[in-house]
């Protein structure tokens, strides 16, 4: 099993969005058996659900957000994951300060889709914002899935529906 881990700030908006779309788009793909994912923050408070609106921008496109619970970002959650995404240059700073030996495995969820930007939180905004969010999010993640799958030494799996005997 491969593990993916999403990192924002609070862990209530961009990474849980990421994460959800993120599984969506690999089970479609048959890989949901073979990668999990999961998100947490660099400043979150644990238990925490996920913001409403991300919630229900999610749910408009039939992505369960409802049951995330905050994660703060660990030792133990960086140690277990192959890569960890971050939705801000801050997010790496951070994790660089708490586990400089984990950086290596550390990238921008922009850079998989050859992109150098943050994703803006849009905590406290107007609905419409985590629509763009959740926009941006998933078209980041489709252009970047196979760089995310290239460091996990998977592949896509082939067009047609056939196996590649994963």
């Amino acid at each position: 099993m491969k593990h993916i881990l999403i990192v924002c700030t609070a862990n209530i908006c961009r990474s849980p969005m990421a994460a959800a779309l993120l599984r969506q788009r690999l089970a479609g793909l048959g890989l949901a058996g073979e990668v999990e994912v999961k998100s947490a923050g660099v400043f979150a408070q644990e238990g925490q659900e996920a913001s409403r609106p991300a919630i229900t921008v999610l749910a408009e496109r039939n992505v369960p957000l409802s049951g995330h619970r905050s994660l703060a970002v660990s030792l133990e959650l960086l140690a277990e994951a192959d890569i960890v995404l971050v939705m801000e240059e801050a997010h790496r700073r951070s994790l660089f300060y708490l586990a400089p030996q984990h950086l290596g495995k550390v990238f921008l969820l922009a850079e998989m889709s050859g992109r150098h930007s943050d994703i803006p939180d849009p905590f406290g905004g107007p609905v419409e914002g985590y629509v763009r969010t959740a926009d941006l999010l998933d078209k980041m993640l489709k252009a970047g899935l196979p760089a995310i799958l290239k460091r996990l030494r998977l592949s896509l799996p082939a067009e047609d529906g056939e196996s590649e005997g994963h």
